[in-house]
């Protein structure tokens, strides 16, 4: 992937590639700090209040990048990591977007709205996708109405929290679900 004509917020270039084995630690740290933890309080995007524990680790994501059909695309500003989003090829036209994380220190910045359009475009180029799915955890109304902004829709689809698998967190809180949202892809103009 090449440099994305944009720039972010602090005046630095915005660069994206795929993800390779080499990175699998620094995902891991990026995606943990983003979502659990004191460090994720730093940003928006914190599940702390709702989940203690891990939010993924180095087997995972050394599976998702040598798994076919998955991808972990990278952003870069200035050459370092800045975030980074887990694709997975769900189907003939369908498309499932998950991890989408920022550095917790750089959100509010563009650079997530930078990240999701350049994974959309490819679903849509790379693999024929004509609609993204994902899914956010139902009590986080913050969230969903960023993706709503974004063009993401609720389906009505409700998937319950793997509550039993301490390797996706520890809930705080009690009836954590989530809800399915998805986006059509329309080609190019």
């Amino acid at each position: 992937m090449s440099a994305h004509p944009s720039q972010a917020a602090n005046g630095g270039n915005l660069t994206f590639r795929r993800a390779v084995a080499a990175d699998v630690e620094g995902i891991v740290a990026l995606v943990n700090s983003a979502y659990r933890g004191e460090s994720s309080r730093a940003g928006w995007t914190t599940e702390a209040d709702l989940l203690d524990g891990q939010r993924t680790d180095t087997e995972e994501i050394s599976r998702l990048l040598g798994a076919g059909d998955s991808v972990i695309l990278l952003c870069l500003l200035g050459g370092e990591i800045a975030g980074s989003v887990h694709l997975e090829k769900a189907g003939a036209t369908t498309a499932y977007m998950g991890m989408l994380v920022i550095r917790p220190m750089l959100q509010g910045r563009g650079i997530g709205k930078w990240l999701m359009e350049t994974a959309e475009r490819f679903a849509r180029t790379g693999w024929g996708a004509s609609r993204m799915q994902m899914q956010v955890i139902s009590l986080r109304h913050e969230l969903i109405a960023y993706y709503r902004r974004r063009g993401y829709r609720p389906t009505g689809g409700i998937r319950p929290f793997p509550a039993t698998d301490p390797k996706f967190g520890l809930p705080r809180v009690g009836g954590l679900m989530f809800e399915v949202l998805e986006k059509p892809l329309l080609p190019p103009p």
